[in-house]
């Protein structure tokens, strides 16, 4: 008989397009297989149009509240304003690791928030150590350090070998977001 194993962490980074639409395809699949999913996305600057439809299907999601500026163009206030967001996001995030009640929660941007010092790694560390046994985990972003590799059994990198954007082409709704 085959050993089934649950609550694997998936790791989605890079500098290529994809991530968090990998991680919305699978939170459509383990949708499809019945399990109870979780959005929490950090760092999301608009209304993103994956929101429409996780919303219509019943999945929950967490975010930040808009975020309208890069990090390192937000002065000391804005900044505040973000970790207490981003704190927010993690500790929900948290209890809801624990909790046990989910087959898979999608840390989007985390590492970013992570990067950014908006989120501290050891808490994401530890609520991730700390999850129940059946909570399969994604997490997004760019450049993961040693300690969020550590913790993934899956590691997918996307590499923009070429992209629209760089011709001067702008986001395109649906897309891009």
């Amino acid at each position: 008989m085959e050993e089934i194993i649950e609550g694997l962490v998936h790791l989605y980074v890079g500098d290529g397009k994809g991530k968090t639409t990998a991680a919305m395809g699978l939170a459509m699949r383990a949708l499809g297989a019945g399990k109870k999913v979780l959005v929490v996305q950090f760092l999301k600057g608009r209304e993103t149009s994956e929101l429409t439809i996780l919303k219509r299907l019943g999945i929950e999601v967490i975010r930040t509240h808009e975020v309208k500026k890069f990090t390192n163009q937000m002065n000391e206030e804005e900044l505040k304003i973000a970790r207490d967001n981003c704190t927010s996001c993690i500790n929900s995030a948290k209890d809801a690791l624990a909790s046990g009640d989910y087959g898979l929660i999608v840390l989007d941007e985390v590492v970013d928030a992570v990067n950014t010092k908006l989120v501290d790694s050891n808490v994401l560390i530890d609520a991730l150590s700390n999850r129940a046994t059946t909570t399969e985990v994604v997490m997004t972003g760019r450049n993961p350090g040693d300690e969020i590799i550590d913790a993934a059994d899956y590691l997918t990198i996307m590499t923009a070998l070429k992209h629209p954007y760089r011709r001067g082409v702008a986001s395109r709704k649906g897309i891009e977001y």
